[in-house]
């Protein structure tokens, strides 16, 4: 069978570059393939692709590799995009977080949920539609295999206003597992597997089960969690007891949806630790590009799901995956089908199959569904470059609290974010 042409998007990534580049360099069935890199950062472009050439040779991998800031002039004839984009992140974020603060809202991240995950989405949407209308031009028939946040809702908006076949992948249930591991004492932490339900870092673990036997590890995780350190992931647990399923993925990835969420910590995100680590990421990229570092290390599976998902769509490998972000569509029968919501999935040429979730606790459901108009809302606002339907978003949001708050807070934001806002065109 040919291999595949795949083009990923935001190319210039070391966080989600690294670990892609390990799963494509260490997969025989990808032998041969077209690789594509694409970015609008030249320096971290150049940077990914000398990585790539220099990872290409060492794995015999025969890839043919190519790099470009113009995306139109690689994406005909594509069967995957993979997406990892972010317009200024950072920066961008650091006002999404604090500008809210000042107007005295509560929130502890500001990415996925209240006003930053509006506004995640209303720069982020646009640019997003743009790309999946080139693909409907150019590569109708390949996935969008996204990364980017916040995943909820830009899955949604893909899946709304274009043609485009789009899958949200995310780690966050690994992270439970990880966590789960450290409870029960279990040093292989993929002993255990597990199947959640519900949205993207607002997931609820439906089972734990040992991948051996088969037998349910719920009750002994239920009686470990009882006398476990109560300063480990202090938040979740609390989510756990009241609602009776474990929560992913981190205390304030999931507190970040809720209007008490702020008890898992309003300090926001670690921005100098990103910058740290990016400074770390840079040097050690350099050495292995230079030969200092053995370019092997990173000739290993990441733990990623984008390529796992990739070989069992092109090469009809049937894969179970615990968690992928997709349109409802009756995957969770309890929310209404016009959502993103984040299940198990079967994958194979045939395509991506979401697995029906059983029946969830009314009270999470009724968690659920607060996020769900703030979801559609969002998109709407974001798609149809909207000021006015971005400050109704915000008032449908469990964060926000105060209408005056919330007209300043738009007012601000809108104002900081117009150069990437605009009005978008359905294609479905």
């Amino acid at each position: 069978m040919r291999a595949p042409k795949i083009v990923y998007i935001g190319a210039g990534s070391m966080s989600f570059g690294i670990p892609t580049f390990r799963d494509i360099f260490s997969q025989p069935l990808l032998k041969g393939a077209t690789l594509c890199l694409v970015d609008i950062d030249e320096e971290n472009l150049d940077r990914m692709h000398r990585l790539a050439l220099k990872m290409n040779q060492v794995s015999g991998q025969e890839l043919t590799i190519l790099a470009t800031t113009e995306r139109r002039e690689v994406l005909a004839g594509a069967d995957f995009v993979i997406n990892s984009l972010a317009i200024d992140r950072c920066e961008l974020w650091k006002q999404d977080f604090a500008i809210p603060k000042k107007y005295g809202i509560r929130h502890c991240l500001g990415e996925n949920g209240g006003p930053g995950g509006l506004y995640f989405t209303m720069r982020t949407l646009p640019l997003i539609i743009d790309i999946a209308h080139d693909m409907e031009e150019l590569c109708p028939d390949a996935y969008f295999l996204n990364f980017s946040n916040p995943e909820t809702r830009l899955v949604l908006g893909v899946n709304m206003y274009t043609r485009i076949k789009c899958v949200g992948l995310c780690h966050g249930i690994f992270m439970a597992r990880d966590q789960i591991c450290d409870i029960l004492g279990r040093k292989d932490h993929t002993s255990i597997e597990l199947f959640g339900a519900g949205m993207n870092h607002f997931q609820w673990i439906t089972s734990i089960r040992d991948v051996e036997t088969g037998e349910d590890l719920y009750p002994e995780f239920r009686e470990k969690e009882a006398t476990y350190d109560p300063k480990f992931m202090p938040y979740l647990r609390k989510m756990f007891h009241i609602f009776g399923l474990y929560p992913t993925c981190s205390d304030d990835h999931f507190g970040e949806y809720q209007a008490y969420g702020y008890e898992a910590g309003e300090e926001g995100y670690n921005f100098a630790w990103d910058e740290q680590d990016r400074v770390r990421m840079k040097k050690e990229i350099e050495e292995v590009i230079s030969g200092k570092e053995p370019a092997d290390k990173w000739l290993s599976p990441s733990g990623e799901r984008a390529i796992q998902l990739l070989v069992a769509l092109h090469f009809n490998k049937q894969t179970v995956l615990p968690s992928a972000i997709v349109y409802n569509g009756g995957a969770i029968p309890q929310l209404p089908d016009d959502v993103a919501v984040e299940v198990p999935v079967v994958a194979d040429a045939s395509g991506v199959h979401k697995l029906q979730v059983p029946e969830l606790p009314d009270a999470i459901i009724a968690m659920l569904n607060n996020q769900v108009s703030a979801q559609r809302m969002s998109v709407r606002a974001a798609f149809h470059g909207s000021k006015e339907m971005a400050y109704q978003a915000l008032l449908v949001d469990p964060v926000i609290n105060s209408t005056i708050a919330a007209e300043k807070i738009n007012d601000e934001l809108f104002a900081i974010n117009e150069p990437y806002i605009h009005p978008c065109q359905a294609s479905k």
